[in-house]
C-alpha cells in the first residue's frame, strides 16, 4: 500500500490552500471546486479582461457548443449580465480560459467586450483536469466528448477503471462501455458526436471487431433507422450465434428473477437470460468477453 501511496504522490498537485483536499477527495465534485475558487477569492481580485485577449483551453473536451443553448444564455448575459466569473490562467499573449468557455461564447455573441474573471496560476495538468471536471459534471457532453474526457481524466491521474468510476461517482460499467465507444473508427464517433447515431447504438458496434463491419452496420443504422435491438440482432446474426440458435426467438424468462436479470443486462451492456436456475450472459466475440469479465472483476490472464 505505501508504494501506491508514493507512486500516486506526484499526481497529487497543490491546487491552492483547501483545494487539494476537495479535488482529490472521492468522489470529485467540480461544483465544490470552482465554488472554493470563487468563494474564497477577494472581490477585488475579480477583474474584467477583454474577450479577445481570451483563448480557449487547449484540453477542452467540449467541440461542438449547443447553438440554441448559447443563444439563451447570450440573451440572459444581456439583459443581466454575467453572474460567476470565469476562471483563466495568464499566458503569454492574454489568457487561457480554465474554466467558463461557455460564458465567454455566450457573451461574445450577446456583444460584450469584456468578462469578468479570477486569474489563477493553474499548470496545464490542472488545467486539463479543471475543463474535464467542469464538463463532465456541468454540460451536456456527446457520448464520444465523455468518453475522451474519461480517457484523459484516467491517464492523467493514472487510475484505473474502478477508482476513475468512484472519484466520478459513476457505475464501473459506465465506465468501461463509455471508454468501448473509442475503439470505433473516426467515421463513427463523428456520427455519434452529430447524434446521428445513439450511444445506444454505439455500444452495440463497440463490441465488433471487424471495422468494415462497424462501418457497414452504422451505415445501415442511418439509412435504414434500425433500433439498438434491431442492431444487436444484426450484429449477432453476424458472429458464431446463429449456428447455435435463433436471435429472434422468444423466451420466457422467470419472473421472480427478471428484475436481477435487467440489471445484469444494465451493469454487463449485454443480453442476460435467468431461466432453470442457469444465469446465461451473451458475447458476440472475445473482445466483448474481456469487457464483460473487467467489469466482473474476473483476471482471465491464466
Amino acid at each position: 500500500m505505501e508504494t501506491n501511496n508514493e507512486n500516486q504522490a506526484p499526481k497529487r498537485r497543490a491546487l491552492g490552500r483547501g483545494l487539494e483536499e476537495l479535488f482529490y477527495n472521492e468522489p470529485i465534485n467540480y461544483e465544490k471546486v470552482e465554488e472554493k475558487i470563487i468563494r474564497e477569492t477577494p472581490k477585488e481580485e475579480i477583474v474584467n479582461v477583454k474577450l479577445d485577449e481570451l483563448r480557449s483551453n487547449p484540453y477542452q473536451p467540449r467541440k461542438i457548443f449547443d447553438e440554441e443553448a448559447l443563444n439563451e444564455l447570450a440573451a440572459s448575459i444581456k439583459e443581466h449580465g454575467v453572474f460567476q466569473p470565469i476562471i483563466v490562467k495568464k499566458s503569454i499573449k492574454g489568457y487561457e480560459i480554465i474554466a467558463g468557455e461557455r460564458r465567454v461564447k455566450a457573451s461574445q455573441l450577446a456583444g460584450k467586450k469584456e468578462i469578468p474573471a479570477i486569474i489563477r496560476n493553474f499548470d496545464d495538468t490542472q488545467m486539463m483536469e479543471i475543463a474535464l471536471l467542469e464538463n463532465l459534471q456541468r454540460e451536456n457532453l456527446s457520448a464520444i466528448e465523455e468518453s475522451m474526457a474519461y480517457k484523459k481524466l484516467q491517464d492523467t491521474l493514472g487510475l484505473t477503471q474502478e477508482q476513475l468510476a468512484e472519484r466520478l461517482g459513476k457505475s464501473r460499467s459506465h465506465i468501461t462501455n463509455m471508454l468501448g465507444l473509442l475503439n470505433l473508427p473516426e467515421s463513427i464517433q463523428k456520427e455519434v458526436g452529430e447524434k446521428k447515431i445513439s450511444m445506444g447504438h454505439a455500444r452495440v458496434l463497440s463490441k465488433l471487431e471487424s471495422k468494415e463491419q462497424q462501418e457497414e452496420l452504422a451505415n445501415k443504422v442511418i439509412e435504414d433507422g434500425l433500433s439498438v435491438r434491431e442492431l444487436e440482432t444484426l450484429t449477432q446474426e453476424k458472429e458464431q450465434y446463429a449456428r447455435t440458435h435463433k436471435i429472434n426467438k422468444t423466451y420466457k424468462s422467470n419472473n421472480e428473477y427478471k428484475y436481477i436479470q435487467e440489471d445484469l443486462c444494465e451493469k454487463l451492456g449485454t443480453k442476460v437470460k435467468i431461466k432453470n436456475n442457469k444465469i446465461e450472459i451473451s458475447f458476440v466475440n472475445g473482445n466483448d468477453l474481456n469487457r464483460i469479465l473487467e467489469i466482473m472483476k474476473v483476471d482471465n490472464r491464466g
